[in-house]
C-alpha cells in the first residue's frame, strides 16, 4: 500500500480571518453555503497543520451557532434542503480524514447540541495513521466499527478517497480506485452509498470533479475551488483551535464575500488544476 501513496507537502495555509475580500458580485439566491472543515478533535501543542480543536472549543464554537439560530447538519442534509429551499439556518460540518477522536471526542459533543455531521474518511486507510502529513504528528484513524458507530449515531459517512491521494496527479486508473472504488467499499462497510466525496490536499481539476462526477457522488468538498464552484466542488472555511465566537462571527460574514456563488446549472466550471486553501 505504501507504494501506491506518496508523500505531499501541504500547501500553504489559508488567509486570517480577516484578510481583505475579493471576488465577484454575489447572488442572494445562489449564495455560497456555509459549510465548516474540521479534522481531529483533541488536546495537545503539536499541530503544524492547524487540524486540531480541542473537545471544549467545539463545544463553544456549536454553542455560538445554536446562539445564533444556526443548526450544523451533514452536508447531505444540508445540500436537500438547499435544493427544496429549506436550508435557511443550517450549516454544514464536516470533518476531514476520519481520525479515530471523532468517535470519544466530537461526537458527545456533537449529540448534546443536536448537531449531525459528514465525517470524510479513508478505507484504504481503515485503523491506519496519517501517513500523508510529513510533521506529523501521527494520529490514528477511524478503523471499521468506528465508521459504523459514527454512521449509527446519525452522522453521514463520506469517502475522502482511498489512501489521501492528491487527485490531480493520479493515473486513470488510481483516480478510478479513489472514488469509485472508495465509494464500493464504504457501501459494503455501512450498507449505505455515500454520497459525498472531500478531495484530499485540497487539489481539485476538471479531470477530479469528472471523476466524482462518475463514480456517482451528488456533492463533494473542496476549500476555495474559484471557477470550479459547484456542488462537485462546495467551497468551505477551515476551524481550528483558535477560532473564538468573535473569529466564527468573521469568518462568517466573510465567507459570501470570498466565495463565488453556486452556478445555476450542476456542472462545474473549467478551471484548470487549482490548489484550494492549503487544508485537506
Amino acid at each position: 500500500m505504501s507504494g501506491e501513496s506518496r508523500t505531499l507537502a501541504r500547501p500553504p495555509l489559508p488567509p486570517p480571518a480577516g484578510a481583505p475580500a475579493a471576488g465577484p458580485a454575489r447572488s442572494a439566491g445562489r449564495r455560497p453555503p456555509w459549510v465548516l472543515m474540521y479534522h481531529s478533535v483533541s488536546g495537545g501543542t503539536e499541530d503544524p497543520y492547524r487540524i486540531t480543536v480541542p473537545r471544549e472549543r467545539l463545544d463553544e464554537q456549536l454553542r455560538w451557532l445554536l446562539g445564533r439560530g444556526l443548526s450544523g447538519v451533514g452536508v447531505g442534509e444540508l445540500m436537500a434542503a438547499r435544493a427544496a429551499g429549506r436550508d435557511r439556518g443550517l450549516v454544514g460540518l464536516t470533518f476531514d480524514d476520519g481520525y479515530a477522536d471523532f468517535v470519544d471526542e466530537a461526537l458527545p459533543v456533537l449529540r448534546r447540541h443536536d448537531c449531525t455531521a459528514t465525517v470524510f474518511v479513508l478505507p484504504g486507510r481503515l485503523g491506519g495513521v496519517n501517513a500523508w502529513d510529513p510533521l506529523g504528528p501521527r494520529r490514528p484513524l477511524l478503523d471499521a466499527d468506528g465508521i459504523r458507530a459514527a454512521a449509527a449515531a446519525g452522522m453521514e459517512i463520506g469517502s475522502h478517497g482511498l489512501l489521501h491521494t492528491d487527485l490531480t496527479t493520479a493515473s486513470d486508473t488510481r483516480l478510478k480506485q479513489e472514488t469509485a472504488h472508495s465509494r464500493a467499499l464504504l457501501t459494503e462497510l455501512t450498507g449505505t452509498a455515500p454520497r459525498s466525496f472531500c478531495y484530499p490536499y485540497g487539489a481539485v481539476d476538471t479531470r477530479a470533479i469528472g471523476a466524482v462526477r462518475a463514480a456517482d457522488y451528488r456533492h463533494a468538498c473542496a476549500i476555495s475551488p474559484g471557477p470550479l464552484t459547484g456542488p462537485l466542488a462546495l467551497p468551505r472555511v477551515h476551524i481550528d483551535a483558535s477560532d473564538t465566537p468573535f473569529r466564527m462571527r468573521l469568518k462568517q460574514l466573510l465567507h459570501p464575500l470570498r466565495r463565488r456563488p453556486l452556478p445555476d446549472s450542476r456542472t462545474p466550471g473549467t478551471a484548470g488544476r487549482q490548489w484550494i486553501g492549503g487544508r485537506p
